[in-house]
């Protein structure tokens, strides 16, 4: 009987990041172009007339040098741009600035955690080069069919990542794209907006025969603008590749596109290899010398990464790695949680305590409003500011009002913008503390629900709860539930 072969998957990704410079790579014109008008963020340096010269954006190797430093790498001391010609008509001069064999950094790594397992993976380059323009493709009968060239986007600075062939599965792949677009995040270098294509990918993969070092031809898919469809195309992908693998197929080098609505990748064209470009040095630019001193001044700049953050929350705070990871997900929501716990005046509570609450709140609350109005943390900052926040939750632990009460106070304090004092002054939403109070809703309560009193006292503890429910129903939130609760017992008791 014949044995049967696996197959391991082999997976490399390439992620390209736009800058985020006010000017293009080689030119002046504005890099925000998004909702402008096509071809209006132009000139002849981004149209490619002949006789213009390139002059190089410093920022852009600045950012290129603080990514390759937070991956890990190591800078050149010596970097060039190179042309890279190839025939596609969304580059008008025929060739793309970029870098070959002198990237600004090499051998870089990230770890990444997948089934509670770290990994390590490989970063084998970090360069730079110009974004080129952009087409869109209107469909037709016959000749009806054309493409449109928008030139805005050729020229924005283009920051390429490419990793080593580490990943073995899907999940690992999306976990890489996770972290990395974090880091470029925190680093404020990229907007690294997948769905509106700042931050792209392409995926290298291939199969690897069980007791074989050769691998498969290498398939490289495109056209992946989600996490979700990077998911999906790599399992297809990986999946199609051992189907025609086990049938004896032979698998050709080329490049795959995915279709989002067939659910499968689609064959575009044979890949190219590095020959095939053509590449040599750039005679319209220096090659660029990244002295150590200079290097060292970029590192001082880099900020706290998502990393090191978490360990110093879980560290500094005593929050749980679950709060640590999501709280440090985005540089935004990790600040407004330290300046949370730098603004509040807690009374007696300790560190720990207070960093819990914030974050249950701003996990909680905080990110379902921003869910429901697709908002990021600086939008709902400008409605419920740190000082707000802080203000209601001292209201809270200070027994002024209850957790039931606080929900809809925040809720109302994003509608109008007012502060948790405004808002519980104006609607009488104080908590009550007033024994006579609470007792005389009691009272109300046990003699509408006579049955619910006998349940209790034939032994079922959960008429209890729906006892204390109604007192705070009547009392429309505001008894103090632990008073209410060891009042209601002890009326019960009586009776």
């Amino acid at each position: 009987m014949q044995k049967t072969i696996s197959f391991e998957t082999i997976i490399g990704l390439e992620v390209h990041a736009q800058l985020q410079t006010r000017s293009k790579m080689f030119c002046c014109c504005s890099t925000d172009y998004a909702s402008t008008p096509p071809n209006t963020h132009v000139c002849p340096v981004c149209l490619g007339m002949p006789g213009v010269l390139p002059v190089i954006n410093q920022q852009a190797i600045e950012y290129t040098t603080m990514t390759a430093l937070a991956l890990n790498c190591t800078i050149s001391e010596y970097t060039k741009f190179d042309r890279k010609n190839y025939p596609y008509p969304d580059l008008m001069k025929g060739y793309q600035i970029s870098q070959y064999d002198a990237p600004i950094g090499n051998d870089g790594w990230l770890t990444i955690e997948v089934d509670g397992e770290t990994k390590r993976v490989g970063i084998t380059r970090v360069h730079l080069e110009e974004d080129v323009a952009k087409l869109t493709h209107r469909n037709g009968p016959g000749s009806e069919a054309y493409s449109l060239v928008d030139v805005n986007r050729s020229g924005v600075p283009l920051m390429e990542i490419v990793g080593e062939p580490d990943l073995r599965s899907p999940e690992e792949a999306r976990q890489y794209l996770i972290k990395l677009r974090n880091i470029l995040r925190y680093l404020g270098v990229s907007t690294a907006n997948m769905e509106e294509g700042s931050f792209r990918c392409d995926a290298n993969i291939s199969l690897l025969p069980e007791g074989s070092n050769e691998f498969t031809a290498k398939v490289e898919v495109k056209n992946m603008n989600s996490f979700r469809a990077v998911y999906r195309a790599l399992e297809y992908e990986a999946q199609r590749q051992r189907r025609a693998a086990k049938r004896g197929d032979r698998l050709i080098q080329e490049t795959r596109g995915w279709s989002e609505e067939t659910g499968k990748t689609v064959s575009q064209r044979s890949k190219e290899y590095a020959h095939d470009y053509r590449y040599f040095p750039e005679p319209d630019l220096p090659p660029l010398s990244l002295s150590q001193e200079w290097v060292e001044k970029i590192k001082a700049k880099l900020p706290e990464l998502p990393e090191a953050k978490r360990d110093r929350f879980m560290a500094e705070y005593g929050l749980p790695r679950y709060d640590a990871d999501l709280l440090t997900t985005s540089r935004d929501m990790a600040d407004y949680f330290e300046n949370c716990m730098k603004t509040a005046e807690a009374g007696n509570l300790q560190a720990a305590e207070r960093a819990k609450l914030f974050s249950n709140w701003i996990l909680g609350e905080f990110s379902r409003i921003m869910n429901a109005e697709n908002i990021d943390v600086p939008d709902l900052a400008e409605k419920i500011s740190v000082e707000r926040l802080s203000g209601l939750l001292v209201l809270e632990w200070n027994n002024v009002i209850n957790s039931s009460t606080a929900k809809p106070v925040f809720q109302e304090m994003y509608n109008t913008g007012k502060s948790a004092r405004e808002i519980i002054d104006e609607k009488g939403l104080s908590q009550i503390t007033d024994s006579g109070e609470i007792e005389e809703a009691i009272s109300q309560v046990l003699a509408a629900n006579p049955q619910a009193v006998a349940d209790f006292k034939g032994g079922k503890e959960t008429a209890l709860k729906f006892l204390v429910g109604q007192v705070m129903k009547s009392t429309r939130g505001r008894a103090n539930p632990q008073q209410a609760n060891e009042l209601l017992i002890k009326k019960l008791k009586e009776e």
